[in-house]
């Protein structure tokens, strides 16, 4: 008997009284010790297939067919049935970590309701368990930490900590909806490895929602790629990557972004410069909060970008790459020299600093949570027309209406909400956001991390198209090492606050001198180096 069996699965969602079908007779099982991924693009009904396995769906879901798990059928249980599975044989780890932690509670007392809930350790006991899941999913200094609110952890220790919620209570199924999006490389590989771990120690089974194909030749062993609903191809992972059937299957696994950039001219101008800049947060203890010390976010960081170069910065989570984006952008206080376009503006006041905000806009990882829900796409794109003099005299909406085309958005859908687009669309409208304002800098703080790999690749035309067009200099963050060299022109190594390699894309990425930079590419390009990297 399989530990999980679905059997025709339909779902469909009623709204305004139209019944919208999202997933369309889908079956597949999942057998004990088993990991079967299930890979599509966003929309195509892997994650509801995911959600329906213990009834989460909203109540505007019509559901039809069988899902068991250990013989017992999900469909239509009663609810106290449904709590006892769920969390403790069945448990989640969800793609967005700040939308599934509770931002008014610490990381301890998060992971103890669930471990009191459903283990009944008190005391220490429960302190113990905490440190131990935190170190076991990669957080470094688990104790200093522990006492932690979600918005003082970066996008992958949030990622993590939501991986120790899952594994607290040992369950039988683990069902990861794209688990390592907002993980660097290294610690990708190193959460795999743990999973792997798990399913071998313990015979865990798992059901794993990834857009990164890579990840699912190695990890896996069965697949289902889905399509607007439907599971067009199933097989052994080898049988589908080596001898693909369906075309949809063929185009995903062709999906991947490739080629180099534009060169630079020989005469472009400096956009943005740092000398010797260093990001250090006082670590405050007791009533009167004395500084004991300092976490080195960035420790000496000299950069220079030019107008149409990319600077790709990469290393692991917590190693300063955002913290240094936010210092060039005057977001947060550092010491050491900032220069745009020649002008020395690490001693400007905020008061002085707003008209240059114009010229240095950011793109975030996250579209969704950076998109207020509570405005339309229109006024998103408009708001800094509001602010600033583009010298643009046209109505705000026929401004509105162009930067959408060129991002590839059908500017007849600007009076709609971010909840209305895919993650694609809503990256293209943060995107628009920043471009309207004409920027001469753009931070990209990981633009395609949560995007499937079809949809990367069309973003990465995207930005190559409006840097070409504008002769934008970009910033660009991420821990995808493949579209790091796709984009960029030169590369900044950090770890823990130090820059350990800088120079030519190309010198970086096919003669790495620094070990730590060559653990990384083994680990970008091949996910078998997670332990070589350097203490």
């Amino acid at each position: 008997m399989s530990l999980l069996d679905v059997r025709d699965l339909r779902i469909a969602f009623r709204q305004d009284g139209q019944l919208t079908e999202a997933v369309r007779g889908v079956s597949f099982t999942v057998e004990k010790g088993e990991t079967v991924a299930l890979v599509g693009e966003s929309g195509s009904g892997k994650s509801i297939t995911a959600l329906s396995t213990v009834s989460l769906l909203p109540d505007s879901a019509e559901v039809s067919g069988s899902v068991t798990y250990d013989g017992a059928q999900m469909i239509g249980a009663d609810e106290r049935e449904l709590r006892r599975v769920r969390g403790n044989d069945i448990s989640f780890i969800f793609q967005e970590p700040m939308t599934s932690l509770n931002p008014l509670h610490t990381i301890e007392k998060q992971l103890a309701e669930s471990i009191r809930l459903h283990q009944g350790l008190t005391g220490t006991a429960v302190r113990t368990r905490i440190l131990d899941l935190l170190e076991k999913v990669g957080i470094q200094d688990a104790e200093s930490r522990i006492g932690s609110f979600p918005h003082q952890l970066s996008g992958g220790q949030r990622q993590r900590v939501m991986i120790a919620m899952a594994l607290a209570n040992g369950p039988e199924l683990l069902i990861a909806d794209e688990p390592t999006t907002a993980l660097d490389v290294t610690i990708q590989a190193q959460i795999l490895e743990l999973l792997a771990d798990l399913k071998r120690d313990e015979g865990m089974s798992m059901l794993f929602i990834t857009h990164d194909l890579g990840i699912v030749r190695r990890f896996a062993d069965r697949v289902c790629v889905m399509q607007q609903g439907e599971i067009v191809e199933t097989g052994p992972v080898a049988e589908i990557f080596d001898r693909p059937q369906h075309p949809y299957t063929k185009m995903l696994l062709a999906a991947e972004s490739t080629g180099l950039p534009d060169p630079v001219a020989q005469d472009a101008p400096e956009i943005v410069s740092t000398e010797h800049l260093k990001v250090w947060f006082p670590i405050q203890r007791g009533i009167l909060k004395r500084t004991v010390g300092h976490v080195k976010a960035v420790n000496d960081a000299t950069i220079s970008v030019r107008a149409g170069e990319t600077l790709g910065i990469v290393g692991e989570s917590g190693s300063g790459k955002t913290t240094l984006a936010l210092a060039i952008m005057r977001l947060i206080s550092s010491e050491g020299q900032i220069a745009l376009e020649g002008r020395r503006i690490d001693g400007v006041k905020s008061k002085g600093m707003r008209p240059l905000r114009q010229s240095m806009q950011i793109v975030f990882q996250d579209p969704y949570g950076s998109l207020s829900p509570r405005m339309t796409v229109a006024e998103i794109v408009a708001e800094g027309l509001k602010l600033h003099d583009t010298g643009d005299d046209r109505p705000h909406r026929e401004q509105v209406a162009d930067i959408l085309r060129e991002v590839g958005i059908d500017p007849g859908a600007m009076d709609r909400y971010p909840h209305e687009f895919s993650g694609g669309q809503r990256q293209r409208i943060a995107i628009a956001r920043a471009m309207i304002l004409r920027p001469k800098l753009v931070v990209l703080d990981e633009p395609t991390s949560a995007l499937d790999q079809t949809v990367q690749v069309q973003i990465v035309e995207l930005l190559r198209d409006l840097q070409r067009r504008y002769g934008l200099a970009y910033l660009f963050i991420s821990h995808d090492l493949k579209v790091v060299r796709a984009l960029s022109h030169k590369v900044l190594v950090m770890k823990r606050g130090d820059v350990v390699e800088a120079g030519a894309a190309a010198q970086v990425f096919d003669a790495p001198a620094d070990a730590y930079t060559r653990a990384l590419m083994a680990a970008a390009f091949d996910l078998k180096a997670a332990e070589a990297i350097p203490a």
